[in-house]
C-alpha cells in the first residue's frame, strides 16, 4: 500500500533569497551553463535511522514540488525588490522545476543519494527545497510532544537572551554599530511550521536585532527584510566558464557587480580560502563591495585579516561590514560582535541553532555543485571536512593555482 504525504513545500517563495539573486545573474549572463549537484550527509553515523528510509516519501515530495508555480502576489512581491529586474520576474512567471533533472537512489550502506543535473538556471533552484524536505521528513518520525516542548524551552531562552542583548545595546554610543541577527535556517530547519514559529517569535521579541530572514516567503509574510547575496556555487561555476582558472574569482565578482550595480554588496570569501580571496580582492572590489561573508575557518582570525586588508588598501574598516554565518548561536554571535564592534560593522546569519534546536542531533546535509559544463569544480574551504569533490587531481590543481597549502 502506497502512503501519500502532504506536500511540505507549498510555495516556490519558500526559498533563500540568494537562490533568486544567483539565478537572476546566471539567467542574464550565463543561461546555457550546465551543472551537476550531489547530496551528502556529513554525519551519517549519527542519524537515528538511515536516511534511505525516507526515499519513497522524498520521491513524492519532489513530484509535488515540480508542480508548483509562482503565484501572482508572490511575483508582485519580487517586483517590489529594487535589485530584482522585471524581465527576471517575467521569467519566473513561466518557471516550473523539471522533475527529470533530479534523481533519488540509495546505496549499499543505506545512504540517501540525490543527484541533480541540468541547466543551472533550473538545477540551482532545487537545493534549498530538497534540503528542507529531507530534514522535515527525517525529523517528522522523531517529533513528539516532548521534543516540541524542549524546542519551545530553548526558544524561550533565546528570547530572554535577546532581551538582555537589547538592553545592553541601548547603552551603546550613537556611533557604535548595532547587533544584527538574521535567520539563515531554511535548509536545516526542523520543519516549515517550526521555522515560521521561531522567526516570528524572535522578530517580535527583538525587532531591532532580528529584523531579517533569508527565507523570502517568511520575509513577505512577516514584513521582514529578505537577506542574501551569493553562495559558493556562483563563484565555483566560474572555475568552468570562459576565463582562466586563476581569474575565476575576479570574474565572478565582476559579473556580480555588473548585475547588481551596487546592490547586494556582500562577497563570499572561502571558495578557495580567505588568503587567496584577499589576493584577488583589490582596491577596485574593496570599494565596490559593502563587505564580506564568513562561512568557514576561525571567525576571529578571518575578521582580523579582513580589517587588516581594508587598512592596507587605506579604506576605513568602519565603513564596511562583516557578515558571519558559520555554525553560530546567539552567544557566539554576541561575542563576535563585542570583539569587532569598535573596528567594523557586523551582522550574523544563524541557521541550525535557530530553526533546529530541539535537543535532537541535527543532520548535517549539503547539496553541492561538483561539475559545471562537464568540468569538475570545487570549494577549498577554510574548515577541514567542508571540501566536496570526487576528483583529487583537480583539487590538487586548484590548490596549486591559488597557492593553497594542503591541510
Amino acid at each position: 500500500m502506497t502512503v501519500t504525504y502532504a506536500p511540505i513545500i507549498t510555495s516556490l517563495l519558500d526559498n533563500d533569497l540568494y537562490k533568486f539573486t544567483m539565478l537572476q545573474a546566471m539567467l542574464h549572463q550565463f543561461p546555457q551553463t550546465h551543472g551537476v549537484y550531489r547530496f551528502r550527509c556529513r554525519n551519517n553515523k549519527d542519524t537515528v535511522y538511515p536516511l534511505a528510509d525516507i526515499k519513497d516519501a522524498l520521491e513524492q515530495q519532489l513530484d509535488s514540488l515540480c508542480e508548483l508555480r509562482f503565484l501572482e502576489d508572490e511575483l508582485e512581491y519580487l517586483r517590489g525588490l529594487r535589485f530584482i529586474r522585471s524581465d527576471f520576474v517575467d521569467y519566473l512567471e513561466l518557471f516550473k522545476l523539471k522533475r527529470r533533472f533530479i534523481t533519488v537512489s540509495t546505496d549499499e550502506k543505506a545512504r540517501l543519494c540525490i543527484d541533480i543535473e541540468g541547466p543551472m538556471i533550473q538545477a540551482m533552484f532545487f537545493e534549498v527545497f530538497v534540503l528542507a524536505i529531507v530534514n522535515e521528513l527525517y525529523f517528522s518520525a522523531l517529533s513528539d510532544a516532548k521534543v516540541l516542548a524542549e524546542g519551545q524551552r530553548r526558544l524561550d531562552a533565546k528570547v530572554e537572551l535577546l532581551h538582555h542583548y537589547a538592553a545592553e545595546q541601548s547603552s551603546y554610543s550613537p556611533n557604535t554599530p548595532p547587533f544584527i541577527v538574521a535567520d539563515f535556517g531554511t535548509r536545516r530547519r526542523f520543519s516549515k511550521s517550526w521555522q515560521a514559529h521561531v522567526v516570528e517569535t524572535l522578530h517580535k521579541a527583538a525587532p531591532k536585532i532580528v529584523g531579517g530572514t533569508s527565507n523570502v516567503y517568511l520575509a513577505k509574510k512577516l514584513g521582514m527584510t529578505p537577506i542574501g547575496t551569493m553562495a559558493h556555487e556562483f563563484m565555483q561555476a566560474f572555475q568552468a566558464l570562459d576565463v582562466r582558472l586563476r581569474d575565476s574569482q575576479k570574474a565572478a565578482l565582476e559579473a556580480w557587480v555588473h548585475e547588481y550595480r551596487g546592490d547586494l554588496g556582500i562577497a563570499l570569501t572561502d571558495v578557495v580560502g580567505m588568503d587567496a580571496f584577499l589576493r584577488d580582492f583589490d582596491l577596485y572590489f574593496a570599494k565596490l563591495f559593502d563587505g564580506l561573508r564568513h562561512d568557514s575557518g576561525d571567525p576571529y582570525v578571518w575578521g582580523d585579516k579582513a580589517i587588516a586588508h581594508y587598512k592596507k588598501l587605506k579604506i576605513n574598516p568602519k565603513t564596511k561590514i562583516l557578515t558571519f554565518s558559520d555554525g553560530l548561536d546567539l552567544d557566539k554571535a554576541w561575542e563576535l560582535h563585542q570583539y569587532f564592534k569598535d573596528r567594523i560593522k557586523t551582522s550574523f546569519g544563524i541557521g541550525t541553532n535557530l530553526t533546529n534546536d530541539m535537543g535532537i542531533t541535527p543532520i548535517n546535509i549539503v547539496l553541492k555543485l561538483v561539475e559545471c559544463n562537464g568540468q569538475p569544480v570545487a570549494k577549498l574551504s577554510d574548515s577541514p571536512g567542508k571540501t566536496m569533490i570526487n576528483n583529487d587531481t583537480y583539487l590538487a590543481y586548484l590548490r596549486q593555482v591559488f597557492e593553497v597549502d594542503t591541510p
